[in-house]
């Protein structure tokens, strides 16, 4: 062969190299484990993981051909969590997915080398989940929920819809830190608004009863319902507000589609969409490390104008016009 055909030849495969590498590293057999907040039958928890998948097949992973999912599900419990991020560690996954705070601080317990995307995390910073937002600098990066400031603006929006709210029940998660900072902010807010706030805790459906209940024996009160296990109550959370007519502003729209009064928040299926392109990203080499952790780039308001109606509310004109989608 001359020295020519010889080069040409060389540099033809060359060419086809990253080709074949990048195939290669798509066609073999990949690892992820997931650690959802939600219980298995939770509608919600299911659409999210629809999400995921749909994100990582249009990116070229398939279960069951290149991909092998693992799912676990925390439904709000700290031992489940505690117990199913050490199993799905064992599994020696690529990269994990953790869905809300607690799922994220049982896998980077168990963990600080298996790459992890967290999801629907308010502070990872302050949470110590990350160094910064824009250089995570360990095996954990992601998405955040949303700032902590914004949760004042729950009362706010409580306050345009009944202005003769004096009084606010806040449903939190006492368990997460999250639930705490969250209650914080809202009270930061509370006194310039002349609304009295006090902590609801989450910590089991029985708890949630009896604290609404006993809140709702006085006049002007409303209800505010933080993240992390309202979710998993959410049913029992519409429905005190339902019974002892109280309004309610929620976090996110899935309270409202089931009969909440309304909401503000970020679109959390959104979310894992985009946890997709991270995941996909580490499993071609990447590093949580390098990636920096992003903000929602959407807030929307929801209102369900059935249940404004069947409190006997009112809405300013004004609030129904910016509201990203109304329920009927």
């Amino acid at each position: 062969m001359r020295r020519r055909e010889f080069i040409t030849l060389l540099g033809g495969a060359a060419a086809t190299w990253p080709l074949a590498a990048s195939a290669q590293q798509t066609d073999r057999m990949r690892r992820v484990g997931v650690l959802m907040s939600t219980a298995a039958d939770d509608a919600e928890g299911q659409a999210r993981i629809a999400v995921f998948e749909q994100g990582l097949q249009q990116l070229g992973w398939t279960v069951g051909r290149n991909l092998q999912i693992d799912y676990r599900w925390g439904a709000g419990d700290a031992d489940d969590y505690r117990k199913y991020a050490a199993e799905l560690v064992a599994l020696a996954p690529d990269v994990t997915l953790a869905s809300a705070p607690l799922a994220t601080a049982a896998l980077l317990r168990a963990t600080r080398t298996v790459p992890i995307v967290f999801a629907i995390v308010p502070d990872p910073v302050g949470a110590g989940f990350v160094n910064s937002l824009s250089r995570p600098g360990g095996n954990a990066t992601g998405f955040m929920q949303f700032e902590y400031s914004l949760s004042g603006k729950w009362l706010e929006l409580l306050k345009q819809i009944t202005p003769s709210v004096t009084r606010a029940a806040v449903i939190r998660d006492a368990a997460n830190p999250a639930g705490s900072a969250q209650f914080a902010a809202i009270q930061a807010v509370a006194s310039p608004l002349g609304v009295e706030v006090s902590p609801v805790n989450v910590r089991d459906a029985a708890e949630i009863e009896r604290s609404v209940t006993a809140f709702a024996r006085s006049s002007n009160g409303g209800l505010i319902a933080t993240g992390g296990r309202a979710i998993a109550h959410r049913e029992l959370i519409i429905n005190l507000a339902a019974r002892h007519r109280l309004p309610a502003v929620y976090p996110y729209r899935l309270f409202v589609t089931s009969g909440g009064l309304t909401s503000y928040g970020p679109d959390l299926t959104d979310q894992y969409r985009r946890a997709a392109s991270y995941v996909d990203r580490i499993l071609k080499g990447e590093k949580p490390a390098d990636l920096p952790v992003q903000a929602p780039t959407k807030y929307e308001t929801v209102i369900n104008l059935k249940t404004a109606k069947a409190l006997g509310l009112t809405l300013p004109p004004a609030l129904l016009a910016r509201a990203d989608e109304v329920i009927e």
